[in-house]
């Protein structure tokens, strides 16, 4: 999973953190997670700091070529599990799995129809990496290698007023290279383990995501 696309990386490990709290909290909800709070998880104008490295690519005239796609196009989005359907929390982290594979998806193709539907519309994360990887994605040569995220593991779910449910997933991403246009000079990232705090709430009987942040373990 690209996290260049605008997700707010912090390197503050302690739990429960304000996002959390703040999203799980009705009497805060307003101050900290509305469309204009930081703590709402407001992305980053510039890619991370590196852990990555710019490299280019020479082409046979001597100027730089985009790289070319490394996986194949899916034909259709991830469907939503069945564990996934309803609002207990065993169904929470069943979900947090089925969002890591429409992220992929999205890097693949450049579609995020899917994604935006798992997320709340307020969910400023979550439209940071739809925004991004519909500009710069498998399908379309701009990122290439091993970008797929992994969810090992989900953790510390709690439910909280609203009917909100936060917690914490640990995430793997490979080795993976992007640019943000066809002339952009290629960016290689390492592989990288995050930690991924999130926030659910309940829609149509189902969870999305309400918002998201990395911890960069």
């Amino acid at each position: 999973m690209p996290d260049y696309g605008g997700l707010t990386l912090v390197t503050n490990r302690n739990r429960p953190t304000r996002l959390l709290l703040a999203c799980l909290s009705a009497t805060a909800l307003l101050t900290a997670c509305g469309h204009s709070s930081p703590d709402a998880g407001r992305p980053n104008t510039a890619p991370p700091p590196p852990s990555s490295t710019t490299a280019t690519t020479q082409g046979t005239s001597g100027g730089t070529t985009p790289p070319t796609a490394t996986a194949s196009t899916p034909s259709s989005p991830p469907v939503r599990p069945s564990a996934a359907d309803g609002l207990t929390l065993a169904a929470a982290e069943q979900f947090i799995h089925y969002y890591s594979s429409l992220m992929n998806y999205a890097s693949d193709t450049g579609d995020t129809s899917s994604l935006l539907a798992a997320s709340e519309a307020g969910c400023e994360n979550c439209q940071a990496y739809a925004d991004f990887v519909a500009k710069s994605n498998a399908a379309n040569g701009l990122l290439t290698g091993d970008y797929h995220e992994r969810v090992t593991d989900v953790s510390e779910l709690v439910r909280g007023q609203a009917g909100r449910v936060g917690g914490s997933a640990s995430v793997t991403v490979g080795s993976y290279v992007s640019r943000e246009t066809t002339s952009a000079p290629p960016v290689t990232s390492k592989p990288t383990n995050y930690m991924r705090e999130f926030a659910l709430s309940p829609q149509g009987g189902n969870w999305v995501m309400y918002e998201m942040k990395l911890v960069k373990q």
